[in-house]
């Protein structure tokens, strides 16, 4: 609950300190590129060091990919049908596509299933969620910003991509083991991410944003709350027929608000910043009342 309760302190901050003109308008971009430099390398060679695969962990690690493969094939379809903005398009897919499965999922985890499983979704959102974010989500990102980038550019983009390369190190390294110091720092680093994420949305956000964006953010938050959950329950037990704990936080996970990193990302690269960030910061609000309905839906599985 502490982590939550920061999450909505650092975000208030951050409207506030807009309001009030504390800060420089380069405010965002600033805070973002030390996130995107600092705080998600540090989380990825902390955490993936210490992962152990199996088999097992590779049905747990699919979901985020599933789901953000299902925000590929609905947004776009959406917008044609709908006639929305190219950035609108991206926009939603990377947030709709994307779930916070560490700040807001591990502290609900370990509310609604108790602290045993958060193992399980620290392998879902580091092998799933860390990982699309660093390939898919970066491929999506160029190409809703740039049009359609040469092949070339896109792997070049991924390959510089901080947390993409410190994820790679993490893996390298698993052999060696961190000395304190290090392991300190990186957690330390790591730290850093949430309130600084949260006060660059806060930030960026404006009353303005909601009153353009309702028919989008009903949209997005409808597939990332409740129909893409719904349809990765029908995968994973109707059709797999799985079973047990695991399996329960996985689809849990399924259903948490917008990454933050996401909607990061998407402002950063001029994608409908103000729809990105509406979706993080209403997806946060909202998903307290959302995830309470899962849970219990949830808790015979």
């Amino acid at each position: 609950m502490q982590n939550l309760i920061l999450l909505f302190v650092c975000f208030l901050a951050g409207v506030l300190l807009r309001s009030l003109k504390r800060l420089p308008p380069e405010t965002p971009a600033v805070l973002n590129g030390f996130i995107i430099h600092v705080s998600l390398p540090a989380l990825a060679l902390l955490y993936l060091h210490d992962l152990e695969l199996s088999a097992g962990v590779f049905v747990l690690a699919a979901m985020p990919w599933i789901q953000f493969c299902l925000a590929l094939l609905f947004f776009p379809l959406l917008g044609r049908l709908l006639k929305l903005p190219r950035m609108t398009v991206g926009a939603l897919v990377l947030t709709g596509g994307l779930g916070n499965t560490s700040f807001v999922g591990l502290p609900m985890i370990e509310a609604y299933f108790g602290r045993e499983a958060l193992v399980h979704g620290i392998v879902v959102d580091q092998l799933g969620s860390f990982m699309v974010l660093s390939t898919l989500g970066i491929v999506t990102a160029g190409i809703y910003s740039n049009g359609k980038p040469p092949a070339g550019l896109i792997l070049q983009k991924i390959l510089t991509f901080p947390p993409f390369l410190s994820m790679v190190a993490a893996v390298l390294l698993i052999p060696f083991d961190y000395p304190q110091w290090l392991s300190l720092l990186l957690g330390r680093l790591g730290d850093t991410l949430a309130p600084l994420a949260l006060l660059s949305v806060g930030y960026q956000l404006h009353p303005g944003h909601l009153s353009g964006n309702v028919r989008n953010l009903a949209l997005g938050l409808s597939f990332k709350l409740l129909i893409a959950p719904s349809l990765l329950c029908l995968l994973y037990l109707g059709i797999f027929g799985l079973h047990g704990l695991p399996v329960r936080v996985t689809l849990f996970e399924a259903a948490m608000p917008p990454m933050i990193t996401a909607g990061i990302i998407a402002a950063e690269q001029g994608i409908n910043p103000s729809l990105a960030s509406m979706m993080v910061a209403l997806g946060i609000m909202v998903s307290f009342f959302t995830l309470a309905f899962w849970s219990f839906l949830l808790g015979g599985v």
